[in-house]
């Protein structure tokens, strides 16, 4: 996995303009937030100017009835602080659940467009952390970046200038610090940006070793690579590790330093206050402020600086988040015909098709299938069967030629029309973690249960699902795990057949299953396929004697073409594959 670089401005415009416009919805939240910042900024400096007007007023003149009031009054300021507290609080991390939710529902809606060359190339783990982890940064824009950020400066710059008004002259002997404490900020920042990045990398690194391993666990016991596979994931988590205690590390320097700066301010305060009281230049009250401002001060300075790198991170996140969204990975959706009332007739014209750049897997491919006919693809394991079927549902795009359903070319067809006129069964049927009845309809609200129902019997799939456990409301594991081969390609069958496709695509439907679920398979397919233009694609050559046309590849060419019998005459690779597949059969 690359390595993922960092941008240098903290402050990006570019990203945070990207990221306001999904404020925009929330624009009242986000001001009412800014204005209880500002509001909280201007009310926490009137407690210490109280406190230095109860010392000064109340408790050195033995005032009780004054000093009674003024505490329930200092009691009501710290109360409406804490509601304003709250509300800032509550309102920023509102403003920014919501915001990551609609990011996160955009992100998703934006993904399940793209090409599937995209996800070809791009690991499982490193989307899941797109979508999960960066989002999830991003909220802390809101809930511990701009919003703190902006009210931690100007509460700061409050305190300032207040101080420098009730005595500029203490004010700059215990401001004598800050500079330091400016280096030491500026220090740990560029630390904590460093260290932060690393984390990001390895968490996705991590995710993405995990996700891939528990997907294939089933390889990793057949071949008892349990030990070498834990090795490999020591050394990531490892680094995972390693890349938190960087960062703990320069937070267990960064803290005391700040609180050291802290008590040289204080003890330059005791210093030169002591000297002035002597002279009574300054008074209880005055240094009793200066006290509580020191307190006051250094705490969101001491935050600021990870503020500044959570903001940075956000943002960062962010980069990493439309890059997603502003990228046009979608296949064109420019077509206006609607693909409803297909007849079926399907026609490659000379296509050359290459996942990447100009290594050919397919090189001038013609046929043609008229409406209702099966068309059966065979050849060896990397002859370009599964690439012409994925080129007629658009799902990768060809370089050369021209394939035509009904006689227009497939990107005249709005896309969505186009893909559900195609019924298409593969050889990994990919079942969700939901009931039998969900997986069949994938939620269509238009497909009663009584339909689901009937097309399983068509198909021969109701005796055996009726007696699982709550029948068409079993709920099946994540992949459909708990069923067997056959039995996931049963509901793949019943999936097609009750989307009422014009056009069929079985992708080596009957390669992985036992002669019992084949016959069962064989049964289905001729029901659906009945009155449907179908293209069948088999290593079992059993399975498509009866097709109107056999096409055989190999290396991406069509080397031969004819029915069953006229393809055994010819004496060529139909005949060898046969014969071979035969006697392997027989010897089984």
């Amino acid at each position: 996995m690359s390595q993922e670089k960092v941008g240098g401005k903290v402050f990006d415009m570019q990203q945070i303009r990207k990221v306001f416009r999904f404020v925009k919805p929330f624009r009242r939240t986000f001001y009412t937030a800014i204005l209880s910042t500002i509001m909280l900024s201007g009310l926490s400096i009137v407690r210490p100017l109280l406190v230095m007007e109860v010392m000064n007023k109340f408790i050195l003149p033995k005032d009780e009835v004054g000093l009674t009031h003024i505490s329930l009054l200092i009691l009501g300021l710290l109360f409406a602080e804490a509601l304003l507290q709250f509300a800032n609080t509550y309102l920023a991390n509102w403003l920014g659940q919501n915001i990551i939710r609609d990011i996160r529902i955009a992100l998703f809606r934006h993904l399940s467009h793209f090409r599937l060359r995209y996800f070809d190339r791009t690991p499982i783990g490193t989307i899941v952390t797109r979508i999960v982890s960066d989002i999830e940064a991003i909220a802390d824009i809101f809930s511990q970046g701009f919003v703190v950020i902006m009210g931690d400066m100007l509460t700061l710059l409050v305190y300032v200038v207040v101080m420098l008004w009730v005595n500029w002259k203490v004010a700059l002997v215990i401001m004598i610090s800050i500079p330091l404490l400016l280096v030491a900020t500026y220090i740990f920042k560029n630390a904590i940006k460093s260290t932060f990045q690393d984390v990001r990398t390895q968490v996705a690194r991590l995710n993405a070793f995990v996700q891939e391993h528990i997907t294939g666990m089933k390889i990793v016991q057949i071949f008892t690579r349990e030990e070498q596979e834990l090795e490999k994931f020591r050394d990531i988590n490892s680094k995972h590790r390693d890349a938190n205690i960087k960062a703990v590390f320069a937070y267990s320097i960064f803290f005391p330093v700040v609180e050291l700066l802290s008590a040289l301010s204080l003890a330059l305060l005791v210093w030169y206050g002591g000297i002035k009281m002597y002279s009574k230049s300054i008074d209880y009250g005055e240094v009793t402020f200066f006290v509580m401002l020191i307190y006051m001060m250094f705490r969101p300075i001491r935050m600021l600086a990870d503020r500044v790198n959570t903001l940075q991170m956000g943002i960062v996140a962010s980069d990493r988040v439309f890059k997603i969204l502003d990228a046009e990975d979608h296949t064109p959706d420019e077509g206006k015909e609607d693909a409803g009332a297909l007849r079926g007739e399907i026609e490659y014209k000379d296509v050359w098709f290459a996942y990447k750049e100009e290594e050919f897997v397919l090189k001038g491919i013609s046929f043609h299938a008229s409406p209702g006919q099966t068309i059966a693809l065979v050849g060896a394991t990397g002859s370009g069967k599964s690439s012409i079927i994925n080129l007629l549902g658009r799902f990768y795009d060809f370089q050369q030629g021209a394939i035509c359903i009904d006689g227009k070319p497939v990107g005249e067809y709005e896309l969505a029309s186009l893909r559900k006129s195609i019924g298409v069964v593969l050889q990994d049927v990919f079942l969700f973690s939901d009931s039998i009845a969900n997986n069949i309809t994938l939620n269509n609200p238009d497909i009663t249960l009584h339909e689901v129902i009937e097309a399983a019997k068509a198909v021969g799939a109701h005796d055996f699902i009726d007696a699982l456990p709550g029948g068409y409301d079993y709920q099946v594991q994540e992949r459909g795990a708990v069923l067997s081969v056959g039995q996931r390609q049963l509901i793949a069958f019943i999936r097609a057949y009750v989307y009422k496709p014009r056009i069929l695509v079985l992708d080596e439907a009957t390669s992985s299953i036992d002669t019992e679920s084949e016959i069962l398979i064989r049964r289905a397919t001729e029901k659906i396929t009945e009155g449907r233009t179908s293209i069948i694609i088999a290593h079992r050559l059993a399975t498509v004697q009866k097709a109107d046309r056999i096409l055989v590849l190999d290396h991406g060419h069509i080397i031969e073409s004819g029915k069953h019998q006229e393809l055994l005459q010819l004496n060529g690779q139909y005949k060898k594959l046969f014969e071979l597949q035969f006697k392997e059969e027989a010897v089984g």
